[in-house]
């Protein structure tokens, strides 16, 4: 299996921001994994008084996926795509001309909204072409690409994902149990607050066997806030309280564990994806006596599913374990990858 993580939320682990509105969430306690209420995690406000806001609570409240929207408006002569849609509702573009707003218009009836009550909410035309998203989701975008697992998990909160703060350093350990399958990931991450009052962050960690779960949560410096597993997403969203409110260039220290439940496929790699620079990164890997592998490298890619390069070999300690330490860390995707021997299949993570 994988796990991804990034420097700021996570696909594996990494640290975000604010609220958001998660359809199909499976929330669990933090460490006995049953099911808690999903209320807390989604009442943070998610901007229903702006059209992208209230179309997308409508959509919500209906159960309509962008498919059945997309399809009842072509029914009623009106061709609107699943993207363009998946756009009106982030807000990276606006209905503008006569068939989009006639769309709203029919969006009204479909959604049971009041007539006007969406078509009300649009603001003064925009420049033509598809609109830049601001920095912290556009440089988010660049490395995970649209409609990502990241994106997916944190919703609303994507647009202003880590808006507040930024990760300094961060520090991975990985654990790869007996079976040869991830047992456990803990993570340090030092952040620095870009604007007075952040108090908290977001951190996704994403699996890419859906056997593995998160079964025990650790927060070790800093509160833990709310945990949420999306089983459909196989990510785990973590909010985790600073303790204080930071002044403007200040740092906190978020420290947190993830034990995970057993899993049939081995482990063969494990990834953390950054959009910003990063002081100093460090990655261990450790194996346990029964599952050393064959071979071990380092790798990066410049976004989520690209090439990898600079692949290098790294040797295996006499404690089992690897290491790469990058300073002065670019944006993109750093990996670690190890072979388990001939016919061994396997599958990785990655925080994000």
């Amino acid at each position: 299996m994988s796990s991804r993580t990034d420097t700021d939320g996570a696909r594996a682990a990494g640290p975000g921001s604010t609220g958001a509105q998660v359809t199909e969430a499976h929330v669990t306690a933090a460490r006995t994994g049953e099911a808690i209420t999903t209320s807390a995690l989604h009442a943070a406000a998610t901007g229903a008084d702006t059209f992208p806001g209230v179309l997308r609570e409508a959509l919500n409240r209906r159960g309509l996926s962008l498919e059945r929207v997309s399809e009842r408006l072509r029914v009623r002569g009106i061709t609107i795509s699943q993207a363009t849609l998946s756009s009106w509702q982030r807000g990276r573009s606006q209905p503008e001309r006569a068939r989009s707003l006639r769309a709203v218009e029919v969006l009204e009836e479909i959604l049971e909204l009041p007539a006007g009550s969406l078509r009300s909410l649009l603001g003064p035309r925009r420049p033509r072409g598809r609109i830049t998203p601001p920095g912290a989701e556009g440089a988010a975008l660049q490395i995970l690409g649209e409609d990502s697992v990241v994106e997916k998990a944190l919703g609303a909160r994507f647009r202003h994902f880590n808006q507040e703060t930024g990760s300094l350093v961060v520090h991975d350990i990985v654990q790869v149990g007996e079976s040869g399958t991830l047992s456990g990931i803990s993570t340090t991450n030092v952040l620095r607050a870009s604007r007075a009052g952040a108090d908290r962050a977001i951190f996704v960690l994403s699996f890419d066997d859906e056997a593995a779960e998160p079964v025990d949560i650790r927060v070790t410096c800093g509160r833990l806030v709310d945990a949420t597993y999306l089983k459909g997403l196989k990510s785990l969203v973590l909010e985790i309280h600073f303790g204080r409110k930071l002044a403007k260039l200040d740092t906190a220290v978020v420290s947190y564990a993830v034990d995970v439940s057993p899993s049939e496929t081995p482990a063969t790699h494990y990834e953390r994806w950054s959009r910003t620079n990063l002081h100093e990164y460090l990655q261990q890997v450790f194996f346990h006596p029964g599952a050393l592998p064959s071979d071990c490298h380092r790798y990066v890619r410049e976004k989520v599913g690209a090439p990898p390069r600079g692949r290098r070999r790294i040797p295996l300690s006499d404690a089992h374990n690897v290491h790469v330490l990058t300073s002065r860390c670019k944006p993109g995707v750093h990996g670690v990858a190890w072979d388990h021997g001939p016919g061994t299949e396997g599958t990785g993570g990655r925080p994000g």
